[in-house]
């Protein structure tokens, strides 16, 4: 809309539709008033989990006409892009996958925009994409990825990059939340240690006797290093405003992207050690090891009397 596009928006709740209509959206009640509401051929942007992208199109697609174009700018499997494609090809429908990063700050930071299907809708939709992105104003001419946005391939190709996006940021993350660990817990030398056959021996304590300021390491890490990132930026906000992370359990969620970028690791045979790694810690925390554990405890006990310690 700050680019000057006419938008019309849904939403289940009416309340996110009230807000969009102050900044100037025109409103809609209904999946039939949303269609209505839109010129033709229309242009209709679905942002939903991915697990309920055939609903919502299952509810869309009867009201729609020849030539318009459905964009699912979620997390939809790849698979399920090309097939839907498809589907729609029959009625003259135009699909597109629309892979988007930039979480919650797009509005202020632009979206990274991965786009798969069709040359001509997506060519056709090129003031939007390009209206989201963001360093279109400062990008050189014909180059869209210097933008912030790419035409990938057909359908599928979108959320194809998308998800191998997505598991490099689970890698990503997974690397500074090591880092901090190992930093956190320098100390570890301070603490008085048991001896006893249940208990590694520390052999060098002295070597860690740090007890190190997280919140400072993070931000001087955000300048001139090489590690530096909006991820890096993000976990240096939070340690400043709370230091041991309190307010956090640790139980980390996986929407499907690391899962379905391992499962293409493996059909196309290519070793992907670091996005394994770093999507089995994400079950791991939540309580997805404990069994496991259990049966190691149990071996140990069996073999050698080791009780658990407390």
């Amino acid at each position: 809309m700050h680019a000057g596009h006419d938008v019309v928006a849904y939403d289940r709740s009416p309340e996110a539709v009230a807000a969009l209509a102050k900044d100037g959206a025109a409103a809609a009640a209904s999946v039939e008033e949303l269609v209505k509401k839109s010129r033709t051929p229309r242009a209709i942007c679905l942002m939903v989990p991915a697990g309920v992208v055939d609903s919502a199109l299952a509810s869309l697609v009867p009201l729609l006409s020849k030539n318009d174009i459905v964009i699912d700018g979620g997390n939809s499997h790849y698979h399920d892009d090309i097939e839907r494609a498809r589907s729609l090809s029959a009625s003259g429908i135009h699909y597109i996958d629309m892979g988007t990063s930039g979480g919650v700050w797009g509005l202020e930071r632009g979206y990274c925009l991965m786009i798969g299907g069709e040359r001509e809708p997506v060519q056709r939709l090129d003031p939007i994409f390009r209206a989201l992105a963001p360093d279109a104003a400062t990008a050189q001419a014909g180059s869209t990825a210097q933008a912030g946005y790419l035409h990938c391939g057909p359908a599928g190709a979108g959320h194809f990059v998308k998800m191998i996006h997505n598991g490099i940021e689970y890698g990503l993350m997974a690397a500074y939340a090591e880092g901090f660990n190992i930093l956190r817990h320098a100390n570890v030398g301070s603490s008085t240690a048991e001896h006893d056959a249940e208990t590694t021996p520390l052999r060098t304590p002295q070597h860690y006797q740090y007890d190190f300021k997280l919140d400072e390491i993070a931000e001087v890490w955000r300048h001139g290093s090489v590690i530096s990132s909006w991820l890096l930026d993000l976990t240096a906000s939070a340690l400043a405003t709370d230091p041991s992370l309190e307010k956090f359990g640790g139980r980390v969620s996986d929407s499907g992207e690391g899962r379905w970028a391992l499962q293409a690791a493996n059909d196309e045979g290519v070793p992907a050690h670091v996005l394994a790694a770093a999507l089995f810690e994400r079950f791991a925390s939540r309580d997805q090891d404990v069994f496991q554990n259990k049966v190691l405890s149990a071996m140990r006990f069996g073999f050698g009397g080791h009780a658990e310690k407390k």
